[in-house]
C-alpha cells in the first residue's frame, strides 16, 4: 500500500501542475509536464499490473479496456480540475466567501462529475467482467477506487469549505 500512497501523492501533485505551468509558462514547462504525466501513467499501470495477477490471455483482453477507461477517466479529471480551479478563483475573489449562484453552479458540476464517474465505473465493471473473473474485476475496481479515495482525501484536505 505504500507504493499506492506514493503514487497518489504524485498524482495529486500532478493535478496542481497545470496551474504552475501556466504561471511559469514556456515550452520547457510543457515538456516537463508531459514527461511527468507519462511517468505517472506508467507508475499507475505498474501498480495495477503488480496487483492483478493476469494470465497472458487475460492481459491481452484487459489492457485495451484499461487504456480506454484511463482515457475516459482523464476527461473526468479535467472536468473536476476545471471545477476546482473555478472554485479557487471564486473563493479568492470573494476573500473566502462565494455567491450563492456561483456555489450552486459549482456544486452542480462537482456532483455531475461524481455521477459520471459512478456511471463510468459501472460501465467498465461490466466490460471488464466479460473478459476477467468477477474476483479480478472487483480487484481492479477496488484498486481504482482506492486511488480515487486517496486523491479525494488529499483534495478535501487542501480545499477550504465554502462560505
Amino acid at each position: 500500500m505504500r507504493s499506492l500512497a506514493a503514487l497518489v501523492c504524485a498524482l495529486f501533485m500532478f493535478a496542481a501542475l497545470p496551474v504552475l505551468a501556466q504561471e511559469a509558462g514556456g515550452a520547457a514547462s510543457d515538456t516537463n509536464m508531459e514527461i511527468l504525466k507519462e511517468k505517472l501513467k506508467a507508475d499507475k499501470k505498474l501498480l495495477v499490473a503488480g496487483n492483478m495477477e493476469l494470465t497472458d490471455a487475460e492481459a491481452k483482453k484487459f489492457w485495451p479496456l484499461y487504456e480506454s477507461y484511463q482515457k475516459e477517466l482523464h476527461q473526468l479529471n479535467d472536468r473536476l480540475g476545471k471545477t476546482i480551479a473555478a472554485y479557487a478563483e471564486a473563493y479568492n475573489q470573494g476573500q473566502g466567501s462565494i455567491k450563492d449562484e456561483t456555489a450552486k453552479k459549482l456544486l452542480k458540476e462537482a456532483l455531475a462529475v461524481e455521477e459520471a464517474e459512478a456511471k463510468l465505473n459501472l460501465s467498465y465493471a461490466d466490460k471488464i467482467g466479460k473478459v476477467l473473473s468477477a474476483t479480478k474485476t472487483a480487484r481492479y475496481i477496488q484498486i481504482e477506487s482506492k486511488i480515487r479515495a486517496l486523491i479525494r482525501f488529499e483534495l478535501a484536505a487542501k480545499i477550504p469549505l465554502v462560505y
